[in-house]
């Protein structure tokens, strides 16, 4: 048996491991979403293609970065601000860290590699689309000035989406995610988007609340109508996780619904030699990293700890404010246009976060930034890469369908 063969076998050793000890229900999603696609599976195994990654070459000779540490297509997104305005940026920090900036880009363009298929994108197209993204990246580092994307500054499905958020009415909102009777909202528990909660459950994130509210400046805001288990995402399916119906402004139709999710230790630092800072909790790591690269930090967005277990508090962000790159609903020109808005993204991100607890300056960016050498490097690699997920998924399909991840 070759060593890939070995590394292929392996995987479903490591994928049961990693995820051992989360809630079973939601756990059950999380491995049936993987079966779905070789870019389902990517994004539930963070750690596994990390643990895939060279160690060598650009990925150790990078300056070093924060990154969002689980960088793919669906992990960019509009939102609202703390200042109320919808913004376009990278929108999920579970896995942050202080890496080579090389690791957030290959796991992107392994993504977009692996969800060719799916997005009607034949081979060439996805390696012009991947050099596409490096040159906006590179070009926006060596610039040297980080800026960020809004909706006066938006162009093509990024704008689309952003107007679709502005416009976007509360009480449409909340009527796709609650059922409204006698002028009191619940939250709809329909197995996509929320699971029941149970009474101690529901008992402890109100406890949770009520204490949390107490240090707010408007207590009444944060008022519990309703507490629901949210299922969203792939990765972190399965980790303790509370959609939160609050007052907000008033019933029914200025309600707010928060988003309560345990954070976990990164998947990214078992596989990386980089000394990371003394952070208070990893929810501190999460939030910190995430105020650290976004232009605007998300609205509620803090660190808290409920149940003596680290957490992130933040408003409810929907899956439907995310980027549809399928070349069956857009046109080349479109996706060209939102592949270079992603890599400038990344770029100022990077800036942004410049010179903080490690990271390079802004100056040793600029010079990665100028470099030629290592595009192609980071090229090869991630075709590389997504041909090991590609065996890694199919090996875990296998072991699906003879119901190893079903005991």
């Amino acid at each position: 048996m070759s060593s890939s063969e070995r590394m292929t076998l392996d995987a479903v050793r490591q994928i049961r491991d990693f995820n051992a000890g989360r809630d079973p229900e939601r756990l059950m999603l999380k491995y049936r979403a993987m079966r779905a696609s070789p870019f389902a599976f990517l994004r539930g195994t963070c750690h596994l293609f990390y643990a895939r990654l060279p160690r060598g070459g650009v990925f150790k000779s990078a300056p070093l970065a924060w990154i969002c540490g689980d960088l793919h297509l669906e992990n960019f997104g509009s939102y609202k601000g703390d200042n109320r305005l919808a913004y376009f940026d990278v929108n999920d920090f579970d896995e942050s860290a202080l890496a080579p900036a090389s690791w957030d880009l290959v796991r992107f363009l392994a993504s977009l590699r692996v969800s060719a298929t799916s997005l009607s994108v034949s081979d060439t197209e996805a390696q012009a689309l991947s050099r596409l993204f490096l040159d906006a990246y590179a070009s926006a580092l060596a610039l040297g000035k980080s800026y960020w994307v809004e909706r006066e500054t938006a162009q093509g499905p990024v704008r689309q989406l952003l107007d679709g958020l502005r416009d976007r009415q509360r009480a449409t909102f909340l009527d796709s995610r609650t059922s409204l009777k006698r002028g009191r909202r619940l939250l709809l528990t329909d197995g996509k988007r929320a699971l029941p909660a149970t009474a101690s459950q529901r008992a402890a994130v109100t406890d949770f609340m009520q204490e949390f509210a107490k240090s707010q400046p408007h207590p009444d805001f944060y008022a519990v109508l309703d507490v629901a288990r949210r299922v969203a995402g792939t990765g972190s399916l399965g980790v303790g996780r509370f959609a939160i119906l609050v007052r907000g402004k008033g019933s029914p139709d200025n309600n707010y619904v928060l988003d309560l999710k345990q954070a976990l230790p990164s998947s990214v630092l078992p596989n990386l030699k980089v000394a990371q800072p003394t952070w208070k909790t990893e929810a501190h790591r999460v939030v910190g990293v995430q105020r650290r690269m976004q232009a605007v930090p998300m609205a509620f967005l803090q660190p808290v700890l409920f149940n003596e277990s680290p957490c992130v508090l933040r408003a409810l962000q929907p899956t439907e404010d995310r980027l549809n790159l399928s070349m069956s609903s857009r046109t080349r020109s479109e996706i060209e246009h939102a592949i270079t808005t992603l890599g400038r993204v990344i770029a100022w991100a990077q800036l942004r976060s410049a010179g903080r607890d490690g990271s390079a300056s802004a100056d040793e960016l600029i010079e990665f930034g100028r470099r030629k050498k290592w595009k192609d490097l980071l090229l090869d690699a991630a075709r590389s890469c997504a041909v090991q997920v590609a065996k890694d998924a199919a090996a875990y399909n296998l072991a699906w369908d003879e119901g190893v991840f079903r005991a």
